[in-house]
């Protein structure tokens, strides 16, 4: 728990709330009396103040982000470009497509050769929640393959293959159409989709991430990027809450 601080110092809680988009002040104190909020911990108090920068506020059981310095970007990235804050090689990075103020980074990587959704921010609480195994953060990709894509290598797939560092199983797996597979992990190894094609006798010929847990966006162009909405937000933050029993199977739904 954060230092309470000098008494009657910080926002009241109603105000804060609202302005970062989780309901009306009216509504916040309902919530409150209903028990749906905390603070540090504790059940939230009616006129109860906080401060953004140190208070841990959850709504629902779900942290709720407060400071004003935090940024959180969804970047579509092309191939060609690494993963990585800097590239002794001298190759683009993800980040010369970004505001150079504030600093963020990659949370989790996509290969040189592989395109998608990546997620960066300068938001570390965040961005170890999402990372660490015991949320089973999904990422769906769609993969282009070479070889025969019959139902006994999805099912090898879903069951788990050996690889030189342990067993790996997706989540789900799946042929939408001729040549193409849909899979989803929870783990994020070193090239893990395509070892794992390679394992069950396919070749990958294109690598598309197309979902980070809740996160999809279809309409963001190769190269683009946005900031994450406050809905986005939230909804993650409610993912990343979730119990692991849940969270094995649930499927991302927002910003579609």
């Amino acid at each position: 728990m954060s230092d309470p601080g000098p008494p009657g110092s910080g926002e009241r809680l109603q105000k804060v709330l609202a302005a970062a988009g989780v309901a009306s002040r009216r509504r916040v104190e309902e919530m409150v009396q209903q028990g749906r909020i905390r603070v540090n911990g504790q059940p939230a108090r009616l006129g109860q103040r906080v401060r953004p920068d140190a208070d841990v506020v959850e709504v629902d059981g779900a942290v709720v982000g407060l400071r004003s310095d935090l940024v959180h970007y969804l970047l579509n990235k092309p191939a060609g470009v690494v993963s990585t804050a800097s590239d002794p090689q001298g190759r683009p990075t993800v980040l010369d497509r970004l505001p150079a103020a504030p600093r963020v980074y990659p949370v989790g990587r996509l290969d040189r050769d592989s395109e998608g959704l990546l997620l960066l921010t300068n938001d570390g609480d965040l961005a170890r929640r999402v990372m660490h195994p015991s949320t089973r953060c999904e990422k769906e990709y769609l993969v282009a393959v070479e070889g025969r894509l019959s139902a006994g290598a999805l099912r090898a797939l879903r069951t788990g293959v050996e690889l030189a560092d342990g067993l790996a199983a997706a989540v789900r797996a799946s042929s939408p159409q001729r040549g193409v597979l849909r899979i989803v992990l929870t783990e994020g190894r070193n090239r893990q989709v395509r070892r794992m094609c390679a394992a069950v006798g396919l070749t990958v010929t294109r690598l598309v991430r197309t979902r980070i847990g809740p996160l999809r966006d279809n309409r963001l162009a190769p190269g683009g990027w946005r900031e994450l909405t406050r809905a986005e937000l939230r909804v993650l933050e409610a993912y990343l809450a979730a119990e692991p029993s849940a969270a094995r199977n649930r499927r991302g739904h927002a910003a579609e």
